[in-house]
């Protein structure tokens, strides 16, 4: 075998390890997509979302302002108002769930808090975290539980001032979502009653006075951007809207027993993406390949039948 054809062997050989690499990475993230529990692409017809979730999403409203004046409680049972946490002292991360979600809820905290591991900066200290729930029939002892959960998953108890879950009732939830441009809507459970919400996920960072610095959406937050948000929120700096790639909690499916849910497609897409690019590279390698082989064929020097060259 001539060196030439070994090279290229060799080449064939490298780019198609490459686009199994590239295939199986795909795989093993549209598995990680689907494994969380029950989780499962909600139905959907073509490129529509499902009827319930046409009115559900996240508009960006940066420099917004906070309705300051809403009444909670917090999860000692204190009552509060929004004013409390941003009365020009720090910035605030501010995440609206419900703390009886039985799927997207928890990996937003889990996300912000497997970000703030690796932030440099404390909670009560240098930034607060500000929970509060869409639900109204949640209560400061589901809040304490929730807090408590997730300060012993952060390790640093001495940051416990800084982290603050709340419940409140329907206007001053109503006044906070509208305020962030958080849609949802309420959607049956397992018994058919409306005790769940289909609801799409991001995060925001709120600037000391309580305007809408950024947003972050999804359920995994890079802890780099987190740090920064909460620098330039520090200093009142409005951030830039950001993709809408949204992460959907969607709702109870009693025929299977499962809950739905919408995982960012454009994910999904992306990966598809990826592979048709790269299989439409190796393609055009290999004809590159190919064609250079018969070059090099053509003009190497023939031989005769004694195994002389012409």
């Amino acid at each position: 075998m001539s060196t030439q054809e070994t090279t290229r062997r060799k080449h064939w050989l490298r780019y198609g390890v490459a686009a199994a690499a590239c295939i199986l990475a795909v795989g093993m993230a549209s598995a990680q997509v689907s494994s969380y529990g029950d989780k499962e692409e909600g139905v959907n017809r073509g490129d529509e979302l499902p009827q319930v979730l046409k009115t559900v999403g996240i508009q960006q409203h940066l420099n917004g302002q906070l309705p300051l004046s809403a009444a909670f409680v917090d999860e000692g049972g204190k009552p509060v108002t929004l004013g409390t946490y941003f009365n020009g002292t720090r910035p605030a991360i501010l995440s609206l769930v419900y703390f009886d979600c039985p799927m997207l809820c928890s990996e937003e905290l889990d996300g912000i808090t497997s970000s703030l591991e690796m932030v440099k900066l404390q909670p009560g200290k240098d930034f607060d975290i500000v929970v509060v729930s869409i639900d109204p029939n949640d209560t400061p002892a589901k809040a304490a539980q929730k807090k408590a959960f997730y300060l012993k998953r952060y390790g640093r108890p001495e940051s416990a001032a800084g982290w603050h879950y709340l419940t409140g009732q329907r206007p001053a939830i109503d006044a906070v979502t509208e305020a962030v441009g958080f849609g949802y809507i309420r959607v049956p459970g397992p018994d058919g009653k409306l005790t769940q919400f289909a609801h799409a996920s991001s995060i925001q960072l709120v600037t000391p006075l309580g305007r809408m610095a950024q947003y972050y959406m999804g359920v995994e937050y890079s802890p780099k951007d987190m740090m920064l948000g909460l620098i330039e929120a520090s200093g009142n700096k409005i951030g830039s809207p950001v993709a809408n790639i949204l992460t959907y909690c969607y709702h109870y499916d009693p025929t299977t027993n499962k809950h739905s849910i919408i995982v960012a497609r454009v994910v999904q897409l992306g990966g598809m993406m990826t592979v048709v690019s790269l299989g439409s590279f190796i393609f055009v390698m290999f004809r590159r390949d190919i064609r250079l082989g018969r070059n090099h064929d053509l003009l190497k020097p023939a031989d005769d039948d004694t195994g002389r060259k012409l």
